[in-house]
């Protein structure tokens, strides 16, 4: 591939293995990962926290199955928010939901090996249009993925933003009549999701983000001023590493848009 697109705030952040097994706690409050014991494993989240998107994918492939969830997240982080490249970004993430399903299949317990799966294979959905991934049969594999993913771990806030968002433009794309009898989503349930999320991580950006983008999408101007208040508040939060920074920024150019 192309060299990756940097970061847009380096030096903002300067973890190693120590100040990342530290702040674990805080900084995967969004997907739940255990804490590694293995020294190189945290040295290659420490890459992925400071932006170092391309060297943390290298390392955490380098380390094998143990690393698949920090290469996975780096190469999908680094594609929703700094790859230009359309093609390149639908490559990277069909890549990423390959190796998340066969890290899954191995390893059926471990939640963020579906959490990715549906993750990628959402994003790449967008990326062809919601549409032609539906006619695909791409969204009930995403359903299914996230939902396993919360019977694993209940507390994935990610994953409860990304299933909440999945309700949501499910209907906006097909109509509520028809995403409840083909697909199993609902208004209600998708909105309680995306709540949920919010009440397990209050200071998430990407969770305001996508509970604003949510209630535009169901129900029109009538909550614009309520979803503008989210993109604000999102626009405003502390960022812990560089993965929030980018949540941040996108909050930050859908209120200049």
């Amino acid at each position: 591939m192309a060299q990756w697109t940097t970061f847009p705030h380096p030096g903002e952040y300067a973890f190693d293995a120590v100040s990342t097994a530290k702040s674990w706690e805080r900084l995967h409050r969004g997907d739940s990962e255990p804490l590694p014991t293995d020294a190189l494993l945290l040295e290659a989240w420490a890459l992925f926290h400071n932006g170092e998107f391309e060297k943390a994918a290298d390392a955490g492939l380098q380390i094998g199955c143990p690393g698949y969830t920090v290469a996975n997240k780096a190469i999908s982080i680094y594609a929703t928010y700094l790859e230009p490249h359309e093609k390149t970004r639908l490559d990277l993430f069909m890549d990423v939901a390959e190796r998340a399903e066969a890290q899954a299949l191995a390893d059926p317990q471990n939640a963020n090996a579906w959490y990715w799966h549906a993750y990628a294979l959402g994003r790449y959905s967008q990326g062809i249009s919601v549409a032609k991934a539906l006619a695909r049969g791409l969204g009930g594999k995403v359903k299914d993925s996230l939902e396993k993913t919360i019977r694993l771990q209940p507390r994935h806030v990610g994953a409860h933003i990304a299933l909440g968002a999945f309700h949501a433009e499910v209907i906006d794309k097909v109509g509520p009549l028809i995403g409840s009898m083909t697909y199993g989503v609902r208004k209600d349930v998708g909105l309680k999701l995306l709540q949920e999320a919010l009440r397990l991580n209050p200071g998430s950006a990407i969770a305001m983000v996508e509970y604003a983008n949510a209630l535009v999408m169901l129900d029109g101007e009538s909550r614009m001023a309520e979803a503008t208040r989210l993109y604000e508040q999102a626009a405003a939060a502390a960022p812990l590493d560089a993965m929030e920074h980018l949540d941040a920024d996108m909050a930050r150019a859908e209120l200049d848009s």
